[in-house]
């Protein structure tokens, strides 16, 4: 097995190999990583089974077991990520811009690799795959660190894509997977200054929060998600209805979920009864302010601060008639993660200051929550959701795992 430090050391000079390559080597390697894992499949499958066996024997909810799993279907899904982010524009390399000073110096900014990245993730094996490839595209090595859960698909997804880059002729240190799962190597892995040039938790909030409190290294937090759909007076009922059932239902377990329904006072003794028919088959259990329970009965229970905070992440929703947008809007600030936010309505002024006052990565008017995702802004794949301000913020895609250098070119000029 491979000590933390050793792999770090590896990664720390396969970085520099990695920032070397071209767009069409780094391609090349992509492409054989999808080559290997289809020709490999059944290998990952019965890799795959030992973590299945053991999540069901540990008592892994049946929720977390979809997660876990991995059958033909998926790996050859995971496969064609890989040939897509192959796909993809080369982001290194790409002066941003270039303009010329007084005194003859031409100065620009250029994007470059960001080095080693670490990832920390829980028990998706998928984000194995994902996470590698993408930070080989954006011309950075790679540590990775997932859950016990996913360990021996972990490490058999590695492997095979350590290999593949071996026998193209590429770096297979580029991509490494560190095969302790205690808490205290990853506590360890937190701390790796002048190894680690940032890190990146993949997760729920518990482990999103243990590594912004512990990491010594710079972190990219990417955020849990209590988005809100507010519902405008103005609002066009029957769209409203259909944004909050596709927000709630269509996978209730993301972060791009909507876990909280706001409602204008004008028109919550119309909408709400619509909002529970929609929310019905789905089972979905409402927590609502007085307001609320008094139009929708005794079936609702009642709303806490807690719930209006909560990040659910099932069938549950909390709900609050509001009388005005400034409430909504201040509600929304004063309980969401910074994800994202929806308001609907048919008032341009209002669309306009909910965009303008609302404090998330993503903000949306007439549209679901669950389109924050790298695929659906075009970025092709994604690292995770950015829910602070620096660096990067919302869906992660390749440009986001790069940073700048300034390049200025001189024919001898001196201060």
């Amino acid at each position: 097995m491979r000590q933390l430090m050793d792999i770090a050391a590896d990664a720390r000079r396969a970085k520099y190999a990695v920032a070397r390559l071209g767009t069409n080597d780094k391609n090349r390697g992509l492409l054989a990583i999808a080559d290997a894992l289809l020709a490999n499949t059944r290998e990952i499958i019965d890799a795959n089974r030992i973590d299945i066996e053991n999540g069901r024997a540990n008592g892994l909810v049946e929720g977390l077991i979809d997660r876990l799993m991995l059958d033909e279907k998926r790996i050859a899904g995971i496969a064609e990520g890989c040939r897509q982010v192959a796909a993809l524009p080369d982001p290194v390399g790409e002066v941003l811009w270039m303009h010329k000073r007084p005194n003859g110096l031409n100065i620009g900014q250029k994007r470059v690799p960001m080095g080693v990245i670490g990832i920390i993730y829980e028990a998706r094996p998928n984000v194995t795959v994902d996470a590698a490839v993408l930070c080989f595209k954006a011309g950075s090595a790679c540590i990775l660190r997932g859950g016990k859960e996913a360990f021996q698909s972990s490490m058999c997804l590695t492997r095979l894509m350590r290999a593949a880059l071996a026998a193209e002729g590429l770096p297979e240190n580029a991509i490494n997977l560190v095969e302790d799962t205690s808490r205290d190597t990853a506590t360890q892995m937190m701390k790796l200054n002048g190894y680690l040039d940032v890190l990146i938790p993949r997760g729920g909030a518990g482990l999103i929060r243990s590594v912004v409190m512990n990491a010594t290294v710079p972190v990219i937090e990417t955020g849990t998600g209590n988005c809100h759909v507010y519902v405008d007076a103005t609002a066009d009922l029957e769209m409203a209805k259909n944004i909050l059932v596709n927000a709630k239902c269509q996978r209730p377990s993301v972060c791009n979920a909507a876990e909280s329904l706001l409602v204008h006072k004008d028109v919550a003794e119309k909408f709400l009864p619509m909002a529970a028919e929609g929310l019905a088959p789905d089972h979905v259990a409402i927590h609502g302010c007085p307001r609320t329970m008094d139009i929708l009965g005794d079936s609702i229970a009642p709303a806490t601060d807690e719930d209006y905070g909560r990040e659910y992440l099932g069938y549950e929703i909390s709900c609050k008639v509001v009388d005005s947008l400034d409430e909504a809007i201040e509600h929304i600030n004063r309980f969401n993660t910074g994800h994202s936010e929806c308001i609907v309505t048919r008032d341009y002024d209002a669309s306009q200051r909910f965009l303008e006052e609302v404090d998330a990565a993503a903000v949306y008017v007439n549209a679901s929550t669950r389109f924050t995702d790298g695929f659906e802004f075009g970025f092709g794949a994604e690292i995770g959701i950015s829910t602070q301000k620096l660096h990067a913020r919302g869906p992660m895609g390749l440009t986001a795992l790069t940073t700048t250098k300034y390049i200025i070119y001189g024919n001898g000029q001196v201060r």
